[in-house]
Order: C-alpha cells, then structure tokens, then sequence
C-alpha cells in the first residue's frame, strides 16, 4: 500500500490592509531603520533587487482589466525605488490565458492577473473564488473575501496548486451579453449558440443552451458568420470595443451569472515565501489600490458607453422573469450536485450562502430602498 502523503498545508495569506499609505509604510520604515542603523551594504542586502514576471489574461486593448496590472506594477515600483518592477505581459504573450494558472504555479511566472474561474478544470470551487450565478454582487464578494472568512477558506485548495491570491478588482454586475434575438421565454434558450464562460456556461446548458468557449476578439466574427447565436463578454465599456451591437442589436440584462465578479493577483507560492516582509507589504497595498480602482473605473465608464451602445443601435432587453427562475432552479441543482462531489465546493459554496443570506438582509434594509428610492427620483426627473 503507498505511504501515505502529507496534507498539503495552505501558504500564510497577507491579512488586510488599510488604504495605499501602506504600499509605502512598511517599505519605508524598513529601509529607514536600514539607512540609520546598517552600512549602504547592509541597506542594499535588507531591500533586493527583483525582478518578475506577471501574466496578465487580457489583452492590452482592454485598458481597465490589463492596466490593472500596469497600475499595480507601477505602485511597486515607485514604493521600492525601482528595486521591485514587475514586467507586465497581455494574454498569448507569455501564457494562453487558459494556462495563466499553471504558469504562475510552475513558476514559468512569478505572478498572473485572472478570474479564479480560470481553476475550475482543477478544482470546480476555484470558480466560488470569483463568482457563481446567483450568488454574491460586487460589494459582497468584496466583503466576504476580506472580512467574511472567504481567503481562508480558500487559501487551502490554492495552496495545493502552488498558488497566493490576493483580490485584484472587481467588474461589478456585468450584462447578459448580446442575442441576435430576444429572449422570451425558456424555450428560447433551447439550442441557442451562446458564448459564456465560467458556471455560467454549465447552468445555461442544463437549461438547453449549446454553450461554446469563444475567445474575446473572435465574438464579432462568430456572431456575424452565425456561428453564434449570442455571447455575454463583460459590461458596456469592454462590449463597446468590441462592437457587436452591429451583428446582435439585443442587448440582454443583467448577467446572473456573474454579480459581481471578482479579479485576483495570483503569485506563485515559493516565490511569496521568499519575498522579503516589506515587499509584501508593498505588493499587497499596491493590490489594494488596484482591487479599488477597478471596481471604480467601471463604475465611471460604463454609464456613457451604455449611452453610446445605445445610440449606436443596442436594444436593452430584461431578461424574463420565468427565465430567471428557471435560471435559478437550475443554478442551486448544479451546485447541489457539485457540492455531493466534491467536499470543498460543499465546505466554500455553504459558507457563501450563509454570508449572502445576511448580506442581503442588509442590503433590504438600506442599500436597496435608498437605491430604489433615488432610481424612481431620476425617472422622474
């Protein structure tokens, strides 16, 4: 019988931390106390110099999601002095984005910027990571991972891939994609060729749809040669540059499928494991900053590129509310079977529903009445 193999023990993740005045503190204050108590030599020694390599998933012509990694390599960069650049590659460059995770856990990339949705050929609870039909909007996975519980959770099953996480921003609820017709009822979904991605894409095909992985820039030509039927990519301002408002004009909401999908900076783990205390300090503020900034700039951007989606010819369309319903149904029996599966889908997925049960308590409370009272004010002008 083969000796049994140790359990892999999860790698220390960072605990929160409080605005970017920390991407410099913790460098700052060890490099001072270098400066007044050791020689230049020792200084030099206390703060190395590095070099890495991040992989990011997207494509340099999306400016929100790729500059993320460009905003967060700048931060450290300027928080050491240039000691730590992180050298930022586009999706293909270094990695196919569906290698990324395998990338950095091998080491090939000491860093990658991805969905953990990403890991779910490896482990279908990676995709609880970032986000779930039906399951947490943007501020709640936000909250959960930081206050809730949720990196701990994680940190375990990301471990064994060799694998840090630390939030990396957030798209906020995306849309439901574009159709070349509407969607009406259930039925309609039946043999649609649908572009989605993640869980998604496994509750649609349980409801009938012929669900198809179909890379970003290749969405307009297959939609416009019939190879698609319709594709969900993000929100207004990723869709817009995309232009498929031209090929399949209705433009459905919202993408239950993905609430609030949530980014992370992955690092390889022996990589984190070495890097001196204040240059993780530094790389998880700069972290920080950007999971804030994202969050921020979609917020900023997308009204008016829905505006522009619009008068170029976008027809938005809800979807149905016997579609959703079933959309749910189908969801909670997807996760139902997973969770008899597998042992961490069950651990993480029944920690979630807990935390989205009181989130959304609260958020009956305050944040819905005051955003449903100021949406009837703005209709009435």
């Amino acid at each position: 019988m083969p000796k049994p193999q140790p359990k892999p023990q999860p790698m220390p993740q960072p605990k929160p931390l409080q605005r970017r005045a920390l991407l410099t503190a913790g460098l700052g204050a060890g490099l001072s106390a270098a400066g007044a108590l050791a020689s230049p030599a020792q200084a030099q020694q206390s703060a190395p110099e590095l070099r890495w390599r991040l992989n990011s998933a997207y494509a340099r012509s999306l400016d929100i999601l790729f500059g993320a990694s460009e905003s967060l390599a700048r931060a450290v960069a300027e928080a050491t002095d240039g000691r730590f650049q992180i050298q930022v590659s586009a999706a293909g460059e270094m990695a196919p984005a569906d290698g990324l995770l395998d990338a950095v856990g091998s080491g090939k990339a000491e860093m990658g910027h991805a969905p953990a949705s990403f890991g779910m050929a490896k482990n279908p609870a990676f995709a609880l990571a970032s986000a779930m039909p039906f399951g947490l909007n943007a501020r709640g996975q936000n909250a959960w991972w930081l206050q809730g519980g949720a990196a701990e959770l994680f940190a375990e099953i990301f471990a064994k891939q060799g694998l840090v996480a630390l939030p990396g921003g957030n798209t906020g609820a995306q849309m439901g994609g574009w159709f070349r017709k509407e969607i009406k009822t259930v039925g309609d979904l039946q043999g649609l060729k649908l572009r989605v991605a993640g869980l998604g894409g496994t509750v649609l095909s349980k409801l009938g749809a012929a669900v198809q992985a179909t890379p970003g820039p290749e969405i307009y030509a297959a939609l416009e040669s019939k190879a698609l039927d319709a594709a969900e990519w993000i929100g207004p301002h990723d869709d817009e540059k995309l232009g498929l408002q031209k090929v399949a004009p209705i433009y459905h909401y919202p993408g239950f499928w993905e609430g609030g999908a949530l980014l992370h900076f992955w690092i390889n783990a022996e990589a984190w494991k070495g890097l001196p205390k204040t240059y993780r300090a530094v790389l998880q503020g700069a972290a920080a900053q950007v999971n804030a900034d994202v969050q921020a700039r979609y917020d900023a951007r997308n009204p008016q590129a829905l505006r522009r989606l619009v008068s170029g010819g976008a027809q938005l369309r809800p979807f149905p509310q016997d579609v959703m319903e079933a959309a749910l149904k189908a969801s909670n029996e997807v996760y139902a079977d997973l969770s008899a599966k597998n042992p961490d889908f069950k651990r993480i997925y029944d920690a979630m529903k807990t935390f989205r049960n009181e989130e959304y308590l609260w958020f009956q409370v305050a944040e819905y009445t005051y955003d449903n009272f100021m949406i009837r004010a703005r209709a009435r002008g």
